[in-house]
C-alpha cells in the first residue's frame, strides 16, 4: 500500500490518521504542492489521479492495482476492507452522524484553505496576503463555530467527536485544527473541539500523522 500526499495536505493528514488509527503499515511518496510547479500538476501524477489533488492511495484488491482519490472514499475503502479499529459506529444513526461531522469539515471548510484556492485569491483575483488570511479565517470559524454548536448539544459526545474512540470525524477535525492555528485562527471560541483536538493529539496515530512529524517536512 502507498500513500502519495503532502505533508501539510489536510486530506493526506486525515488519510494518515486513518491509517494509523488502524494500525495498516503504508509507503509514503511525497508528492509537493509548490515546488517544481507543482508535482501534483506533473504528467506522471495525473496519470495516478487526473485531478491533480492529493492524497492517492494505491492498493491492491483481489488482484488488481486500485489507484484510489478523495480522502473520504480512501477512509471509506479502509474501514471496508480492514473493520478493525472501526472508525464507524455500529448503529446506522450514528454512523450517519459521524459522517455528517467529518463531512462538515472536509466539504464546507477545508476546499476553501485548499491550496488552489488561496492561490487563486492572491494571484489571479490579486488580494493581498491580509485580506486572504481575513477570508480564510471567517469562513473556516464559520464552519468551525457551527460543528463546535451541534457537538456541544449533542450527548453522543465524548471524549472525541462521537464517543470515547476516535471516528472518521476526528481523522478530520484535527488537520482543520492545524490548519485553523496556522491561519491563526481565533479557536478560543471553540473549547469543545479544541478539548477533543487535546484527547486526540495525546494518541501515538495522531502524534506519528502530524506534518511535523513527516519525512518531506519542511
Amino acid at each position: 500500500m502507498k500513500l502519495y500526499g503532502y505533508f501539510r495536505s489536510s486530506a493526506s493528514y486525515r488519510v494518515r490518521i486513518a491509517l494509523n488509527l488502524k494500525g495498516l503499515a503504508y509507503d509514503s511518496e511525497a508528492v509537493h504542492l509548490v515546488k517544481n510547479g507543482g508535482e501534483q500538476l506533473s504528467a506522471s501524477f495525473r496519470t495516478l489521479n487526473p485531478e491533480a489533488l492529493v492524497p492517492a492511495l494505491v492498493d491492491e484488491h483481489e488482484g488488481v492495482e486500485l489507484a484510489l482519490s478523495q480522502s473520504l472514499a480512501i477512509m471509506e475503502y479502509l474501514e471496508e476492507k480492514y473493520p478493525a479499529s472501526a472508525l464507524l459506529p455500529k448503529n446506522l444513526a450514528d454512523r450517519a452522524h459521524v459522517r455528517a461531522l467529518a463531512l462538515a469539515i472536509a466539504c464546507d471548510v477545508h476546499p476553501l484553505s485548499n491550496l488552489r484556492v488561496l492561490k487563486y485569491l492572491t494571484g489571479t483575483l490579486g488580494i493581498s496576503e491580509e485580506q486572504k488570511n481575513t477570508w480564510y479565517q471567517h469562513w473556516c470559524m464559520t464552519g468551525l463555530s457551527a460543528l463546535e454548536t451541534k457537538i456541544a448539544a449533542d450527548p453522543r459526545s465524548g471524549k472525541f467527536c462521537y464517543g470515547d474512540t476516535p471516528t472518521l470525524a476526528d481523522c478530520c477535525l484535527v488537520p482543520q485544527i492545524y490548519n485553523a492555528q496556522r491561519f491563526k485562527c481565533d479557536l478560543s471560541t471553540t473549547p469543545q473541539l479544541m478539548r477533543i483536538h487535546q484527547n486526540c493529539m495525546e494518541l501515538q496515530a495522531f502524534i506519528l500523522a502530524a506534518p511535523g512529524n513527516q519525512a518531506d517536512a519542511e
